[in-house]
This record gives C-alpha cells, sequence and structure tokens, in this order.
C-alpha cells in the first residue's frame, strides 16, 4: 500500500509540475489584428513531415514558430483531428500549411477559429461534399497514381519508380531515396474523405502551382487558386516544391504571414 501511494503521489506531482511548467496553450484567444507568429506545416499522403526539412529552418530565421503535424494517414478524420490537436496547442493565431493530400486536411481543420489562414502547396482543395479523390477525377490519372501499389488493409504505397518520376523528379538521387526510405503508407479511403466545410471559403489564402506535377495536374492547382481566389505563386517543379525550391516557397509562406490583406479580406 505504501509503495502505491508513493507512485500515485509521484504521479500527481509529475502531472502538476509539467502543467506549472507547460501551461496550455490553446486557451489563448485570437484577435484579427495580432501577427502571425505560428506555422502549422501538414504533410500529405505517402510522406511525413520530413518533407518539410528544407523549409523549417528557413521560416524559423524569420522569427516564426514551424510545428509539423504527423498525420498518422489511417484516416481523413484521424489526420483532421491530428491537425486539430497541433493548431489547438499554438499560443496565438496560426498560418495553416498543407501539401498534396495535406490540402485536403486543412480545408478541414482549418475552421479552427485561431486558424487566420491556409496556404496550398501542390495540394488538393476540395470544397464542401468533395473529396481529395473525387475533385481529382475530372482530371484523370496522373502517372504517379499508376505507381500506387496495396498491401494489405486498404492501405496504398507509392513505388521508388514513382519517387524518382513522378513524385520528385526533380531531387537528388539521394533526396529521392531518403524520401522512398521515410515513405508513410496511406489507407486508401482517406483519399475519399469528404469536406464538410470548407475553410479556404471564409479565410485568405495562398497556393503554391506546381507547373511539372505528376501526381496532381496543375491545371487542377490553377482551377482551385482561381476558385478560392488566391494569391499564388507558379513555380517550374515537380509535386515538391517545399524540397526543390525551398527558399521560393519559403518566401511566400512568410509573406503570407505578413500580409496585411488577410486582417480585412472577407470570402463569401
Amino acid at each position: 500500500m505504501k509503495f502505491d501511494y508513493r507512485l500515485r503521489a509521484i504521479s500527481f506531482f509529475a502531472v502538476a509540475l509539467a502543467q506549472f511548467a507547460f501551461p496550455l496553450q490553446g486557451t489563448s484567444q485570437v484577435t484579427p489584428n495580432q501577427p502571425i507568429k505560428n506555422i502549422v506545416l501538414v504533410h500529405g499522403a505517402w510522406a511525413d513531415g520530413s518533407s518539410w526539412a528544407k523549409l523549417i529552418p528557413l521560416l524559423q530565421s524569420k522569427g516564426l514558430h514551424v510545428v509539423c503535424v504527423q498525420n498518422p494517414l489511417t484516416s481523413f478524420a484521424d489526420d483532421v483531428a491530428a491537425t486539430k490537436r497541433i493548431i489547438d496547442a499554438q499560443d496565438g493565431p496560426v498560418l495553416l500549411v498543407g501539401h498534396s493530400y495535406g490540402g485536403a486536411v486543412i480545408t478541414e481543420a482549418g475552421n479552427n477559429p485561431k486558424v487566420v489562414g491556409l496556404v496550398y502547396v501542390a495540394a488538393f482543395a476540395p470544397d464542401q461534399g468533395e473529396s481529395a479523390a473525387s475533385m481529382a477525377k475530372p482530371y484523370g490519372a496522373t502517372p504517379g497514381v499508376g505507381e500506387l501499389r496495396p498491401i494489405e488493409d486498404g492501405f496504398l504505397v507509392l513505388t521508388q519508380r514513382g519517387i524518382q518520376e513522378d513524385f520528385a523528379p526533380d531531387l537528388t538521387s539521394e533526396e529521392q531515396m531518403t524520401m522512398f526510405a521515410t515513405e508513410a503508407a496511406t489507407q486508401g479511403a482517406a483519399l475519399g474523405g469528404t469536406i464538410s466545410i470548407p475553410a479556404w471559403r471564409s479565410k485568405p489564402t495562398w497556393f503554391v502551382i506546381a507547373s511539372n506535377d505528376r501526381m496532381i495536374t496543375p491545371q487542377q492547382e490553377k482551377d482551385s487558386a482561381e476558385k478560392m481566389n488566391a494569391k499564388t505563386l507558379t513555380l517550374p517543379t515537380s509535386h515538391v516544391p517545399m524540397l526543390s525550391r525551398p527558399k521560393e516557397v519559403a518566401a511566400f509562406i512568410s509573406d503570407a504571414a505578413t500580409d496585411p490583406s488577410r486582417l480585412t479580406t472577407a470570402k463569401k
């Protein structure tokens, strides 16, 4: 009994200390005129947080607080929940950045009141009732889709050839192999997760269009950016402009964080 009492006392002390040393940030209020210091990066399918590796130090050097969501890629609901969890943990307004399928995730998770802007990087931007998969259908299958392979329980992986020729052909061979080694299996059904309320309809948006993309058609990216009236940056890159042209993408995100127009942009 004495041993059990001591364990409970230690556990209580540890929890109390953690709350004192690291107060919960989710309770802070966000006002429209607050400067953005928090950048939350949301990776896409067949990737993980390391896909932002080149971008992180560039944004940090500008005084921004950067956090990467680690999407489980087990379902759309799980990925949205993981993103909301990180948004809630930030102290102050958030600029939410999504790559590829991560664009669908931020479209739903971006309704969080702490989110004051959304940046899409070679991404899906579904409308209400749409999913990443459904919005891509009218544009036809891209070369990268042909390199997806099922494993088990509905999960999909991208082949090494798919990484090298379609996902990231403009990276070095070493970078491609690192991406292949860190690839995360993705539940195919996650790509069919539908949007309830698209955050881009009520919040200011920015869009990086990858004009040589072989995973999402560049025309789809252009059409999405036009539909949401987003400020755009077009780069002659593959599906991963944040890795092939990190300086330009970092500057675009930094500019979005300081863009005064977000204070007056009201979408209907």
